[in-house]
């Protein structure tokens, strides 16, 4: 109950932060502003901006100044979403729930809408009050987003749907599979963790076990999320499922099989939660750890 509470407030703090952020003036069109807003605000469960604060404060610090690295990240995830949906990535209508951005503004608002949020993330760590960690962020937010991260992954990932499904695992599929997952998902969820520390100036140490474990929570999200796209339920998740096999897509129970899915998603737990022997019995160690287990029992 103690970490529940602990996570619905850095939930509501960075829900408002959001809220203040796209809350654009007049000189702004409103079509941009409601697609911007109706694809941040609708809903989410903010996992990358609260392992950001839950990372600084594990790391010794107060958590507010990573709130506005924490908000960027929210920002590109949703960008990203967006995107992702489009007719030409994965043609989606359906996201949390409601209609996506496009199908809701037309491709083309939904398009300025995502390269609005990814340009105001950046805006955001500006703004941030430590000049001295502003460049680091920004740095490791643009790595862990662009052709080295994110867009990499998501680029192999397309290459891979189209040229690459089907075959043995034998022949580096896996090996595949991972870099693409560690980088399309993992990226941002590892650069959550990295944000949090450098936002209170944690040392390297600190820093490396916030990556180990951000890289380990990473792969067993995705691994979980190739898995409710065979086992979950539409209605919970919010959007369309069996969408990776109807598009030909390498995941691990396309590889593997359900059950060995299964078996590497709790493998990459435990290591996620090893990662953070380093760092002291906290409220947010405590909260960390509780997000990691729930990884394999989640249904959204």
């Amino acid at each position: 109950m103690e970490s529940s509470n602990y996570l619905e407030t850095l939930r509501t703090v960075i829900n408002a932060q959001l809220d203040r952020l796209t809350d654009y003036p007049a000189a702004v069109p409103p079509r941009l502003k409601e697609a911007v807003r109706y694809s941040l605000l609708q809903g989410g469960k903010r996992l990358r901006p609260i392992l950001t604060l839950a990372a600084a404060e594990m790391a010794g610090g107060d958590p507010a100044p990573a709130i506005p690295a924490a908000c960027a990240l929210e920002m590109i995830h949703t960008y990203s979403l967006i995107h992702d949906d489009l007719p030409a990535m994965d043609n989606d209508d359906l996201r949390r729930g409601k209609p996506t951005c496009h199908i809701k503004f037309g491709e083309a608002t939904a398009i300025l809408a995502g390269d609005a949020l990814l340009t105001e993330a950046f805006a955001a760590v500006a703004r941030t009050a430590d000049e001295a960690v502003r460049a680091p962020m920004a740095a490791a937010l643009a790595e862990a987003a662009g052709v080295f991260g994110m867009i990499g992954g998501q680029t192999d990932d397309v290459i891979g749907e189209k040229n690459l499904s089907g075959g043995s695992p034998s022949d580096g599929r896996i090996a595949l599979l991972r870099s693409i997952h560690r980088r399309k998902t993992g990226a941002l969820i590892t650069c959550a963790f990295r944000l949090g520390g450098l936002a209170v100036s944690a040392g390297k140490d600190e820093l490396n076990a916030l990556a180990a474990c951000g890289e380990a929570f990473g792969l067993a999200f995705q691994i979980t999320d190739d898995l409710l796209d065979v086992t979950g339920s539409e209605q919970l998740l919010g959007k369309r499922v069996g969408k990776d096999a109807a598009l030909g897509k390498l995941t691990f129970p396309g590889l593997l099989g359900i059950d060995e899915s299964r078996a590497e998603a709790a493998r990459q737990v435990e290591a996620g939660r090893r990662a953070l022997d380093l760092f002291a019995e906290s409220r947010a160690k405590s909260a960390v750890i509780e997000i990691l287990e729930s990884t394999l029992t989640r249904k959204s």
